[in-house]
């Protein structure tokens, strides 16, 4: 995802002047063509994100594209003051941009795990928040966000993300795509978790349990019409996210579903628990330490209809008043 990102960004930096980057002294293996063939549209700002969100705020009130880019929580959380008033509050057309989403770089521990930042940034004003789930959806991710005039949070993988969707995609911001179609439970997942929930749904249909697939690529302004009419046609509704179940996806899903007038549909959140995880490694192996695996998932949803499906049948027997 993060050399689809770039390579789109570069593209797009030939044709239009006021795209620049600026980035905290990193990822100089993908940047380096955009540094050495558009040095006037690139800048270092050094291990120092709130500078780097300033400059970016201060070159968008000027009339540029800025672009600031960092690794997993140092664009959003170390310099969340500034996101805040300097680019939110101002509505500076500032992309900040995460490589390393999720369980990432797992390996480098708890401060390099990005398990907040959604929460966090859906929490401030004006400011959209997309998590495309593969290269393709990241390239047209890119080119959104730059094409949208106002703040955004773009949250990427890193690197050797499968390709996902074989066929060109109709990407919009605030409208998810429907991959798959069942009326037993939908899957809705944002991020590069995505080839895990397509995997799951497959390995469910296979006991019999038919899943509606949605990729929600944004999950700030959030598609409501999607989840409301995944509540009115499917049985049940299960959030996918390698991200907290506090404040990401679910949460926002859960928020429609609750203030919506005569929707009733059971609901459950997948995703990692409120908490500093204590295990270190690699993405596949936090994602199996959490249930994230299409395995996992998998397992969570046909459990959770089995009990659904049983607590039902118990409540149509006698005991509760019905013969």
């Amino acid at each position: 995802m993060r050399t689809a990102f770039i390579s789109e960004l570069f593209e797009l930096a030939k044709q239009d002047e006021r795209i620049v980057l600026i980035v905290g002294d990193l990822g100089f293996g993908v940047v380096t063509p955009f540094m050495e063939q558009l040095p006037r549209q690139f800048l270092n700002a050094g291990v120092a994100e709130q500078n780097m969100t300033g400059i970016a705020a201060g070159m968008a009130l000027s009339g540029k594209i800025a672009l600031t880019y960092s690794i997993a929580n140092f664009p959003t959380l170390r310099c969340l003051e500034q996101v805040r008033n300097d680019v939110c509050y101002h509505n500076a057309n500032v992309k900040v941009v995460s490589v390393g989403g999720g369980f990432t770089y797992g390996a480098m521990g708890a401060t390099h795990h990005a398990m907040e930042d959604l929460a966090v940034m859906r929490a401030l004003p004006g400011l959209v928040v997309v998590a495309p789930g593969d290269p393709v959806e990241a390239r047209a991710a890119t080119r959104a966000v730059i094409a949208y005039s106002g703040p955004c949070y773009l949250r990427l993988g890193k690197a050797g993300e499968p390709v996902v969707h074989q066929s060109p995609i109709d990407f919009e911001l605030g409208k998810a795509i429907r991959m798959h179609e069942g009326k037993d439970a939908t899957l809705i997942s944002t991020g590069g978790i995505l080839q895990n929930a397509v995997k799951a749904a497959e390995q469910l249909a296979k006991q019999g349990i038919e899943s509606r697939l949605l990729c929600m690529h944004t999950v700030k302004p959030l598609d409501t019409e999607a989840v409301l009419s995944a509540a009115r046609e499917t049985g049940a509704i299960f959030t996918i996210e390698e991200h907290s179940v506090i404040g990401g996806l679910g949460s926002a899903v859960a928020e429609v579903l609750a203030e919506a007038d005569g929707t009733k549909v059971q609901f459950k959140r997948i995703g990692v628990p409120s908490g500093f995880s204590p295990h270190i490694g690699s993405q596949e192996y936090l994602q199996e330490c959490h249930g994230l695996t299409a395995e996992g998932i998998a397992k969570t949803v046909a459990q959770t209809l089995r009990t659904v499906t049983s607590a039902s049948m118990i409540g149509a027997g006698p005991l509760h008043g019905r013969d």
